[in-house]
């Protein structure tokens, strides 16, 4: 014989339903915290890259006369960091520079951390498959470069030495593509100054930099090295934004590369730091 149903009890389905209400509020709460959470990362985002009104833009940090750091003011100064400075202005658009290397202000421009970047780079038909360049502002070349007092008097000397290079620039394809010709072995470094060292302590033989820079740091006495043989690579340094990206930017700054030049503010800029057309 069946047993009669037991009866439910009261309590039971009071405690059950709390439990069903307190289960969709915290199903309430945690969409609402993952919506705050996506628009914050969302906000951070745009802000870090083209979502606000100021340009996001790379340099080098130690590529002086072009960027380098002034110790006494704690800011970075330079050929490049006043060019922009004037071209901004005269366009009327605001940016925010990031010295962070040469290297990495490339990868910047090319993952879209960056809109652009001005470190002293040479257009060339290479570079330009991935950027879009501005006119040139700056023409320059490297030159081999070796301690007081060398041995080292052409890159035929170079054989069987090590010759320093930094990293992703100009200098250093010119010394891949020769290596094999002159004999030499490639040391590479981040930075000027480290390479600098390298070289004036014996590491490596000689390096190769771009002209002005490595006259610029002789004559400032920061090093004792000289210059050997002539200009390779004579070629214009350019403004660089990722290539089909930001025209806008681009354009500006060639208009305001265009009326500095007229109003003979850039002439002025070059100048200061001894040089001129």
């Amino acid at each position: 014989m069946d047993k009669d149903p037991q009866p439910v009890k009261k309590e039971n389905v009071f405690i059950n339903d709390v439990n069903e209400r307190k289960s969709e509020k915290m199903k309430r709460t945690l969409l609402i915290v993952t919506v705050c959470v996506v628009a914050v990362m969302m906000c951070l985002s745009l802000t870090a890259c083209g979502g606000s009104d100021a340009y996001v833009i790379y340099s080098d940090n130690a590529f002086a006369p072009f960027e380098f750091l002034d110790e006494e003011t704690n800011e970075y100064v330079g050929i490049d960091m006043e060019l922009l400075a004037a071209i901004a202005e005269d366009q009327g658009f605001e940016y925010e520079v990031l010295n962070e290397g040469f290297d990495a202000s490339m990868g910047a421009v090319q993952s879209g951390q960056a809109d652009a970047m001005i470190a002293g780079m040479t257009i060339t038909e290479e570079r330009a498959e991935t950027f879009d360049f501005s006119e040139g502002y700056f023409e320059d070349g490297q030159i081999l470069v070796a301690p007081e007092g060398s041995d080292i008097t052409s890159w035929e000397d170079l054989s069987g030495k090590k010759l320093a290079v930094k990293s992703g620039t100009m200098g250093a394809d010119y010394a891949t593509a020769n290596k094999d010709t002159y004999g030499y072995t490639l040391e590479v470094y981040e930075d000027s100054p480290t390479m600098y060292t390298a070289v004036s302590n014996g590491a490596d033989a000689a390096c190769v930099e771009d002209y002005n820079v490595i006259c610029w740091a002789i004559e400032q006495g920061e090093v004792k090295l000289v210059t050997v043989g002539d200009i390779v690579n004579p070629a214009y340094y350019g403004f660089a934004v990722k290539k089909g990206e930001n025209a806008e930017l681009l354009e500006m700054f060639n208009a305001g590369l265009a009326n500095i030049k007229a109003s003979g503010q850039y002439d002025e800029i070059l100048a200061k730091y001894g040089y001129g057309e």
